[in-house]
């Protein structure tokens, strides 16, 4: 039976508690009961992502995503997706740089299908792994990446970016995506290796949090996960950290058929679960997240300078976090004009830090992204299990924002001082190949850039 159990209602939690529970081959459970509704969701972290893999082989993690929906030693083919949608279901998995998710929300009555059809796959998925499927997923996987990447608009910004920032051998210098020559490369013998190293239940979290009992819940789970065998063959991740600061401006030019000109950049900052990180956040906040920002205020309310402006935190926890920024420029405005602004504005927060009301703003922004994802099944569940992988304790996820609504002005202003720096950032300049540019006034529309959402 499952070992281990704690329970708590910490202040700041809204309430929420969760349990956590331990089998003998190692998986991590966590419960969270909601009787709100009478659904219930079920959602599995492995501990593997991008940085896990190897030069010559990247775009694994992502290309096994996809492998995990192709059938099953009890399930064949797109048996997984008919049998959750056909019972009022919804589902899907993502992959990011530090772990690969799967997820189900059910009718309350049909957890236990979402639990048999996660563990049949963790526990056989090897049985009905074969070239077809290998190569049926390989062609979705290269599919994706020209339709997210290679043929949009700014489709290779996130891509160039990352490999800005993080030098040449980093495990984040390559996106989750991978490239296509690795792609091709990848073998049926890499992608079974690759399941026997992560996919064990000793390297994962699950959490099932709703409309649940937890004591029958618990017995689903002994039943269904308890006799796979664990696996002792995984390797730690290669260290991630780096310097505070990049030390220099890094810069590349990119001429290509875009709508507009744009300004991108990636700052470092300090990693996830830090109260760093979180100064870090609420100043990003406060300079672009929103019409209210400072950033967005300057540029495209007063300037007219630019049509677009954002700046936001991709938050890492075995890396340094990136700033994200990104602005899109208005008519026939160059670049320099918006840099120049953008400089002026950040340091000037760096020097003065936010006000009171900006302070109270981000929090607030902040605060209700938070209950966002905590206020339904599928979101909490998502957070226990990020927090129970990357933290070590699923807890953390109820208390976050208490966190948040600690840090002092004064920290965001030192954040800013000490990183929203010229030296420390790599920028990404596009420029509209000759007959591209959009007519002056015209918006540029961007594709979700972050793999590490998907």
């Amino acid at each position: 039976m499952p070992m281990g159990h704690t329970a708590t209602a910490e202040a700041g939690s809204g309430g929420l508690t969760a349990t956590e529970h331990r089998l003998a081959n190692g998986l991590r459970v966590v419960l969270s009961e909601d009787h709100l509704t009478p659904a219930a969701a079920v959602c599995l972290w492995y501990d593997v992502g991008s940085r896990h893999e190897v030069k010559g082989r990247t775009g694994l993690a992502h290309l096994f995503e996809h492998l995990m929906f192709q059938g099953s030693k009890q399930v064949h083919g797109n048996g997984h997706f008919e049998l959750v949608q056909g019972a009022g279901g919804s589902l899907n998995g993502t992959t990011s740089f530090e772990r690969t998710n799967y997820f189900e929300t059910m009718p309350t009555h049909q957890l236990e299908l979402a639990l048999w059809l996660e563990a049949d796959r963790m526990g056989s998925l090897l049985s009905a792994l074969d070239e077809e499927s290998m190569e049926n997923q390989r062609d979705v996987v290269k599919n994706e990446r020209r339709q997210r990447y290679d043929n949009v608009p700014y489709g290779t910004a996130f891509e160039k970016l990352t490999a800005l920032s993080y030098p040449e051998g980093h495990p984040y210098h390559h996106t989750p995506i991978g490239s296509m020559a690795d792609l091709d490369a990848a073998t049926l013998e890499d992608a079974r290796n690759f399941f026997r190293t992560y996919y064990a239940p000793n390297n994962a979290v699950l959490s099932v949090v709703g409309d649940i009992d937890p004591q029958e819940t618990l017995a689903w789970v002994e039943r269904y996960f308890g006799s796979i065998p664990s696996h002792d063959g995984k390797q730690p991740p290669r260290d991630g950290s780096l310097p505070d600061t990049i030390g220099k401006e890094l810069r590349e030019v990119v001429e290509e058929e875009v709508p507009a000109r744009a300004l991108m950049a990636a700052y470092r900052l300090p990693e996830d679960g830090t109260r760093a990180c979180d100064a870090a956040d609420l100043a990003l906040t406060v300079l672009g997240s929103g019409e209210s920002s400072r950033l967005y205020n300057r540029l495209v309310r007063r300037d007219r300078t630019a049509v677009a402006a954002g700046f936001g935190l991709l938050r890492l926890a075995g890396a340094p976090s990136l700033g994200w920024l990104d602005v899109k420029t208005s008519g026939d405005v160059e670049v320099p004009v918006i840099e120049a602004a953008v400089d002026e504005e950040l340091a000037r927060f760096a020097e003065e830090g936010p006000t009171d009301e900006e302070m109270e703003r981000a929090q607030a922004q902040l605060e209700r992204e938070w209950l966002d994802r905590l206020s339904t099944v599928a979101g909490r569940a998502d957070e226990l299990c990020r927090y129970a992988v990357l933290f070590g304790d699923p807890q953390l996820a109820l208390t976050a924002v208490k966190r948040v609504l600690d840090v002092t002005a004064e920290e965001v202003k030192a954040a800013a001082a000490a990183r929203l720096r010229p030296d420390n950032r790599a920028v990404l300049v596009y420029e509209p190949t000759e007959g591209s540019a959009a007519p002056e006034g015209a918006e540029a529309t961007d594709e979700d850039e972050e793999e590490a959402a998907k």
